[in-house]
């Protein structure tokens, strides 16, 4: 197709590839701003092809013949004859722009693509020439654009240069201009550099017939340019000789192969002007006329449509009027060609039959007219004389051929009915309209309604209709306009209400329903039934609680005045009351207390007809605390020492027994170890025990009840020694002889009077304190003039009071005189010569001894992670050194050393290190059995096994060296505790070295190297399957849907994964995934040749696996062929035809379904399944029918396409006998038989769409006469039905049978001596109706049902 269409150009392209389709194409040119020829798309793929070849070869003579043209065209290939969803043809959504620049810059193109699959972008010169070196393509992957960058622009540089995007679809070419003009500058170096070349050669001008083919090319405004830079002088007669050239060209431009003809058409048709003829220019300008006015093709939508085929233009004129009679031209280029348009009008008439149309009231009426053409008249519907407008209930349309109006009346009512007419014009047309009512449906009934007597009876009902007329009756009487009733309507519903029901209103109460144009009554009844009243409690009593002598009732309200009742009081009735009055008030009832007392405290009861109260009648006194008590613990505290028990117990009086709640300083106290709260019917203790300073304060008793609120206070002091005294202790004098001090008295003195302050002091470095003297509570001084000059104190001092001494207030150390400071830290104590409980301890002098000679040396110890420490001598060390005994085995001791001075003790030491108590332990041997267990791309691991000499080790020390390194670094950072481990964060395929040693507190013995360097890899395997279940052995697809295989496997190093079908490499549509440790192989649409055997084979350095998947690929099977009818035998027909291709395949259990219709019904039935021969005869055909017949292939995918008889086969009727053979006639005896039925009818259930074969057997003498009724109606003529009787049997056929068949069938028998009559019932069941195929079922196995 692609070599035609290339023919079609005029041969002036040689290779332009397969193309399908061609998009637009345009060209600008810098010296016209109007375009050579404008050409309308048509739908037909060949016209594009054919129109698109030719501008493309048009512009590529046009790109040759100006280099200094402004070019810009697309061309647009698809190759593929459908594309798929979502996949398209490439296409440009960013196009490059033409370039006019000057040589030296640089130029660069820009272009953005569209397309799936993704396009493969290239950039071509269209003169053929390489892209040069300055010349750079590349992707902008963020901008998503294709570039095209030259850098120093030459004049040869000046080209179309071409962007071709292409995929598996198409491609898409879109080619722009690169003008490079001169530049002065880039010139004038030019002519520098020449300037030492030879004498340049005379050029000679050219001749005449040469610058007539030099201008044919160029633009009118660079002839004269042209002609100075040539040197061609006779510039005015080369003009007049290049017009007259031109002229004759012109003139062989346009040879028409056939004209225009006139056309005489009707008014709505479709007309088509068309012409051949040859152009030489295929861009030669081409307009249509009608008249002399131009016609706007662009602008028309769609009135007019311009289209090419080849040679052959037309001009097409959609749905013609009289307006568009004239005449047609076709000017081209100066040649003009002309053809007439003449319309015929026919007369407006209306086609529809207007017939009276009935329609349900609240459905919706459509009338439908249809006229013989289009009309500008408009069409007005009129009611009553009414125009009819279009609103929320008219709906007025017009079909889109605009030759239907419609008018539909949305839910019609009665007041809808009437004549409906129809005028367009002078025609008009009535159609009557006829409502027909939709009955009265209850859709809730009246219910039985049971009520008390003297209560509301409420009876109602909803009906379907608001539009309804009801009357009420009771007993059949009417009661509509009876006073006692109150009758209520709301839209749909209706109701009667009975305020005061009597006993008499009980009876049957029925409402009748009926509207205006329907003669019937819909009537509901529902019965009301009134229970005799009793009395019942309207307001009961409630529980009462009262002080003692206050008055108060209990009260109860009947909901019936005439009812009297009893009271009683814990059961028992009330007759004589003390002091309570009884009051009856109509329907309310009181039992009135003037002063309630504890007598009468119970429970009251009110008893009536039908009706019973209860409450309860309690006393409610206020707490209350006697006044005399609450004077007493005003008037003095509670006072108790510390540590003894305070018993606080106040008595009260109340009832109900109120809430007591104990508060101390304000906030309530809770019972805990040292707090007990007990109570009793008539007092409330408070207990503290073990009391101290802290309890004294304000005491709170607070009683609560619903009847009020009682408070007593009290406060309780607890007495104890003074706190210490208060702040840091103020030194008034420190000299050699007297040391004088000043402090404040205590906050607290304990709840007694201070009486003294007791001094007492220590020297620096001493333990025990001395007395030092005693002032009397006014004096806050104390001088001691017992000091040691030098010496430094320290001084405690102590609050006195009766209860004893408060806790001591310390001073810092003071120094009488000028002071003496402790000696400075020693060195850290070392340790040496450990066993299990000695140690020797040695350490060096302080730097600084203080001011006055070290005494000697304090040494202590302590267990690690203990606080505490001991002293280990009993005086002053004067040596360095120090043997420590009666250490604990296996325990860690530190040790810190204290020099001590005149001034006292120093600081201490630095603490030791922590020794174990433990005699020497050695170091271990060399470990043994170091072994690789493992390995991986980043990790290699190791395990060992402990060393058998030495003492056992704490941990082991790993090293690793990488080959080629000399220095060994450790795997871990402490000690590894186990006897493996994994090294991580390997290079892969490196090679790494590896020694171990052990170590505990003896120290490290002896490494142990692998003898090899280990490669950091995993361990060498052979491939291996992983199937695991999920891919079986045996795969089927359906043809279309993707071929998935997807198998995990295991190897080291990874293998090679292969794919085979049918033992060759596959190389065709599938996508083949794989990894280190599986492989998917996926064909996305498949086909039935992709059945087979599937291989997946794995190879590595170590083996090679393989396994094998049978895959078949099934689909719908394909149709018979060629079916042919054959009626061998009368009531048979045999059926053959060609086998499909895919019968073969035994797995899909291909075969044949046989279906035959009846020519009267659109139905088709199975007749038999599971053929699997090419020829079937099909029995049981009724005569005088005609079938259709059908051949299907099926497998267990599906059906294919049916294989139809294209003409129906009439079965021929039964043939009378033979006339012509002469037979003697047998005399038999006389013998009359009135008609009896030997077999009778039985009746059948037939499933729907069905034939139906009902047949009996009968007797009788002469022969007598068949008729079959259906109901009432005789079908013995009707050729719906198939009837014989032949042979004492009378056989009934009902083919396709439907809904309305069902029904009674009777068979009557006639001759001279009697009538015998027959009848049998016919039902018609659907496959769905589960509910009476059961019936049937069970009615069958009864009775003599046929099903």
């Amino acid at each position: 197709m692609a070599a035609e269409l290339l023919q079609a150009t005029g041969g002036r392209v040689e290779h332009m590839g397969k193309m399908m389709q061609v998009s637009e194409m345009r060209v600008s040119s810098s010296s016209s701003s109007s375009s050579g020829f404008t050409s309308s798309m048509t739908s037909t793929k060949l016209r594009k092809v054919v129109q698109g070849l030719t501008k493309t070869v048009d512009e590529h003579y046009e790109v040759q013949r100006k280099t200094s043209a402004v070019v810009e065209s697309f061309s647009q290939v698809q190759k593929s004859t459908e594309v798929p969803e979502g996949e398209s043809v490439p296409d440009f959504e960013e196009k490059p722009r033409p370039i006019t620049t000057q040589e030296g810059d640089n130029a660069v193109f820009k272009a953005k693509v569209t397309g799936n699959p993704q396009p493969t972008v290239t950039w071509e010169r269209d003169s053929g020439c390489p892209l040069g070196d300055a010349t750079k393509s590349f992707c902008d992957n963020i901008n998503n654009q294709h570039i095209l960058k030259i850098k120093n622009l030459t004049l040869e540089d000046a080209d179309v240069y071409k962007c071709i995007a292409s995929n598996k679809h198409g491609e898409a070419t879109f080619s722009v201009s690169l003008v490079v003009t001169e530049n002065p500058a880039m010139d004038f170096k030019k002519k520098l550099k020449k300037c030492s070349v030879e004498k340049r050669e005379e050029k000679k001008p050219p001749t005449e017939e040469e610058m007539l083919k030099i201008l044919a090319g160029a633009d009118k405004r660079d002839y004269e340019r042209i002609c100075a830079e040539n040197s061609f002088t006779d510039f005015r007669g080369i003009l007049k000789k290049l017009k007259e050239m031109k002229k004759k060209e012109e003139v062989e431009m346009v040879r028409v192969l056939k004209p225009l003809e006139d056309i005489t058409a009707k008014a709505g048709n479709d007309v088509i002007f068309d012409t051949i003829m040859e152009l030489k220019d295929p861009n030669i300008r081409m307009q249509w006329f009608l008249g002399a006015e131009l016609l706007r093709i662009q602008y028309s939508h769609g009135k007019y449509e311009v289209k090419q085929m080849g040679t052959k233009h037309m001009l097409c004129i959609s749905s013609v009027s009289l307006s568009d009679m004239g005449t047609y031209s076709l000017q081209v280029g100066d040649r003009r060609i002309s053809a007439r348009l003449n319309v015929i009008d026919e007369p407006l008439k209306f086609l529809s039959d207007f017939k009276p149309k009935k329609v349900t009231e609240r459905q919706t009426a459509v009338f439908e007219v249809r006229l013989s053409k289009k009309t500008d008249a408009p069409l007005i519907w009129k009611v009553k004389g009414k125009e009819v407008k279009r609103d929320e209930k008219f709906d007025v349309s017009l079909s889109e051929d605009g030759l239907t109006y419609i008018l539909k009346i949305k839910d019609v009512k009665v007041s809808d009915t009437g004549d409906y007419t129809i005028s367009v014009g002078d025609l008009s047309a009535t159609v009557p309209l006829f409502i027909e009512r939709i009955p009265i449906r209850f859709t809730s009934h009246l219910k039985n309604v049971r009520v008390q007597e003297r209560a509301k009876a409420r009876l109602e009902c909803e009906v379907s209709s608001k539009d309804v007329h009801v009357r009420w009756l009771k007993d059949g009487r009417d009661i509509t306009a009876g006073r006692r009733y109150v009758f209520a309507r709301e839209g749909k519903r209706a109701e009667v209400i009975i305020e005061d029901c009597q006993l008499e209103d009980e009876g049957q109460y029925s409402v009748i329903c009926t509207q205006d144009n329907d003669a019937h009554e819909y009537v509901s009844s529902a019965f009301l039934t009134v229970n005799e009243r009793f009395a019942s409690v309207k307001s009961g009593m409630s529980d009462a609680q009262c002080p003692t002598g206050s008055p108060t009732e209990l009260c109860v309200v009947l909901d019936d005045e005439k009812v009297d009742g009893v009271w009683l009081k814990d059961g028992v009735e009330i007759l004589e009351p003390s002091g309570v009055q009884v009051v009856k008030q109509g329907a309310v009832h009181k039992l009135i207390f003037s002063g309630v007392n504890e007598s009468h405290e119970g429970k009251y009861t009110f008893r009536a007809k039908g009706a019973e109260s209860e409450a309860v009648l309690s006393i409610a006194d206020p707490p209350e605390i006697d006044s005399s008590v609450l004077d007493l613990l005003g008037a003095q505290p509670v006072t108790v020492k510390a540590g003894h028990t305070a018993t606080i117990k106040i008595p009260f009086k109340g009832k109900p027994p109120p809430r007591v709640a104990w508060y101390k300083d304000g906030v309530e106290v809770v019972e805990d170890e040292r707090t007990k709260l007990e109570r009793t019917a008539d007092g409330a203790s408070l207990v503290l025990s073990r009391c101290v300073r802290e309890d004294s304060g304000a005491v709170m008793l607070r009683l609560k009840s619903d009847c009020g609120t009682a408070v007593a206070n009290l406060h309780l002091n607890v007495v104890d020694h003074p706190k210490p005294p208060q702040g840091k202790v103020e030194f008034l004098e420190l000299s050699g002889k007297c040391i004088k001090m000043k402090w404040k008295a205590p906050r607290d003195n304990g709840g007694k009077q201070v009486t003294s302050f007791l001094v007492e002091r220590r020297a620096a470095g001493k333990k025990s304190w001395n007395r030092a003297g005693e002032v009397d509570s006014s004096t806050t001084t104390f001088s001691d003039d017992k000091v040691e000059e030098g010496q430094a104190y320290q001084y405690r001092i102590r609050a006195v009071n009766t209860e004893g001494m408060s806790e001591p207030l310390e001073t810092e150390e003071v120094c009488a005189g000028e002071p003496i400071e402790p000696p400075g830290t020693a060195s850290q104590p070392q340790v040496s010569n450990v066993t299990k409980s000695t140690m020797t301890v040695s350490w060096t002098r302080p730097t600084h001894d203080g001011g006055a000679p070290v005494l000697g040396y304090n040494l202590e110890r302590r267990k690690k992670g203990s606080n505490m420490w001991l002293q280990v001598n009993k005086e002053l060390l004067t040596d360095t050194s120090f043997l420590v005994d009666g250490l604990v085995d296996d325990v860690e001791y530190e040790f810190r050393v204290t020099g001590v001075n005149r001034a006292g003790a120093g600081s201490p030491s630095t603490v030791s290190n922590s020794v174990l108590a433990k005699d020497p332990i050695r170091a271990p041997g060399p470990v043994r059995n170091l072994c690789v267990s493992d390995s991986s791309n980043s990790s290699v691991s190791l395990r060992w096994t402990p060393p058998d000499e030495g003492d056992e080790p704490s941990g082991y020390i790993l090293e690793v060296r990488p080959e080629g390194a000399k220095e060994w670094t450790k795997a871990a950072k402490i000690p590894i505790a186990g006897t493996g481990f994994t090294v991580m964060g390997l290079q892969e395929r490196m090679r790494y070295h590896f020694r171990i040693r052990a170590v505990n507190e003896g120290g490290v013995g002896e490494s142990m190297e692998l003898a090899e360097g280990v490669l950091a890899m995993p361990p060498p395997v052979p491939p291996r399957f992983d199937l695991q279940g999920k891919l079986k052995n045996r795969v089927v697809v359906r043809a279309g849907t993707a071929l998935c295989l997807h198998l995990s496997f295991s190897a080291s190093p990874p293998p090679v994964v292969s794919w085979f079908k049918d033992g060759v490499l596959t190389t065709g549509r599938e996508v083949i995934t794989k990894s280190k440790n599986h492989s998917q192989f996926l064909i996305s649409t498949s086909q039935r040749g992709d059945s087979g055997v599937y291989r997946a084979h794995l190879k590595n350095d170590y083996g090679e696996a393989h396994y094998d998947v049978s895959v078949r690929v099934t689909d719908f099977p394909r149709p018979p062929k060629n079916l042919r009818l054959d009626e061998e035998v009368p009531g048979t027909v045999t059926l053959l035809w060609d086998h499909t291709p895919d019968l073969a395949d035994d797995d899909d259990g291909a075969h044949y379904v046989i279906l035959k219709r009846d020519a009267s019904t659109a139905s088709w039935f199975t007749v038999a399944e599971c053929v699997f021969s090419s020829k079937y005869t099909v029995t049981g055909l009724l005569p005088g029918r005609k079938y259709f017949f059908r051949v299907v292939a099926q497998n267990s995918i599906g059906d294919s396409d049916p294989l139809d008889s294209k003409e129906p086969v009439s079965i021929a009727k039964e043939q009378k006998c033979i006339s012509s053979l002469q037979m003697k006639e047998y005399a038999s005896s006389p013998r009359q038989v009135k008609p009896t039925f030997l077999l009778p009818l039985k009746d059948h259930a037939v499933h729907k769409g069905h034939d139906c074969t009902m047949s009996c057997a009968y007797q009788g003498l002469p022969t007598p006469q068949a008729c079959w009724y259906k109901g009432d109606s005789k079908i013995s003529a009707s050729s719906r039905f198939w009837h014989s009787t032949a042979n004492g049997v009378c056989t009934l056929v009902i083919p396709s049978c439907g809904a309305k068949d069902s029904g009674k069938y009777t068979l009557v028998l006639e001759n001279p001596l009697g009538t015998a009559r027959c009848s049998c019932n016919l039902v018609i069941y659907d496959k769905d109706d589960k509910t009476l195929l059961e019936t049937l079922t069970n009615q069958g196995n009864r009775e003599k049902f046929i099903l």
